[in-house]
């Protein structure tokens, strides 16, 4: 089964790879696998008060995916599968795709003014040709019926 890798975060464009990516995996019977990124925190002298900033990045990260995944479900009738990452984001989605033969796609947004955003940068520069499997970035300044169109 085709199963196509989508980053989620509070970003348009993650909202635009999110659509994108849904629409193709209905079209061709695959699936959507959402992963939400958690930076690794900056070094805290005091153990305690950092354990709690990581908890807390996590717990907005979960709830996050979770609405994503919520609202692809009640869209698409398909629960995507989640996971919640922590680390430098770039590596993690590397790692993943190294680990997960079964993707056939890393989905991205870009944004729709400006930089196109870190991973979309990472990714299509410096890995574009290391990738295990293709790298898909929509334009983020699509509408939904032209990324409904070209999905």
């Amino acid at each position: 089964m085709r199963t196509y890798l989508v980053i989620m975060d509070e970003t348009p464009e993650a909202k635009v790879a999110l659509r994108f990516a849904s629409r193709r995996a209905a079209k061709t019977g695959g699936s959507v696998h959402l992963i939400a990124l958690v930076p690794k925190q900056a070094f805290v002298a005091f153990g305690g008060v950092q354990a709690t900033i990581e908890e807390e990045a996590k717990s907005r990260a979960e709830v996050l995916v979770m609405a994503a995944a919520g609202s692809l479900l009640a869209e698409s009738g398909r629960m995507p599968s989640i996971s919640v990452r922590v680390g430098d984001g770039a590596k993690v989605v590397h790692d993943y795709l190294t680990e997960n033969a079964q993707i056939a796609a890393l989905v991205l947004g870009a944004a729709a003014e400006g930089s196109p955003g870190p991973l979309v940068h990472h990714f299509a520069n410096h890995k574009a040709g290391q990738l295990p499997c293709p790298l898909m970035i929509v334009p983020g300044g699509l509408s939904e019926e032209d990324i409904d169109a070209l999905s």
